[in-house]
């Protein structure tokens, strides 16, 4: 149970991570507010930041780990869960997903350059 938790986790962060992306860049064009908002980019960058750096050096995701040790390596048990750790989980080289992390943490740090967001005040 705790380790479809930590899998829910792990899934809300790639789809905020990948999907944050695309959206800043169409609400851009739209004029969206919120696409604009300093804490959410900021958290937005910081994430994949973390993604990128921890694949450069060379250390596992802690959610990955955490739910390997809560399910002791068992496969998965549900037809939704293989769908999910299908998706996640690939069998490639390393190199390849690092600078796939590398290449999308240089872009979404290149977006916060191009579609900065707005310095906040303290009034809102």
């Amino acid at each position: 149970m705790l380790a479809d938790v930590v899998l829910a986790v792990h899934v809300a962060i790639v789809i905020f991570i990948t999907v944050a992306l695309p959206l800043i860049w169409i609400g851009a064009a739209l004029r969206w507010r919120w696409i604009r908002i300093g804490w959410l980019r900021a958290l937005h960058l910081g994430a994949i930041g973390f993604v990128a750096l921890e694949s450069l050096a060379g250390i596992a995701c802690p959610l990955t780990v955490w739910e390997a040790l809560l399910r002791h390596r068992q496969p998965p048990q549900g037809l939704i869960q293989q769908w999910i750790e299908r998706a996640l989980y690939y069998d490639l080289p390393a190199w390849v997903f690092t600078l796939a992390y590398t290449a999308f943490a240089l872009a979404v740090a290149l977006t916060w350059w191009i579609v900065p967001p707005r310095a906040t005040s303290r009034s809102g």
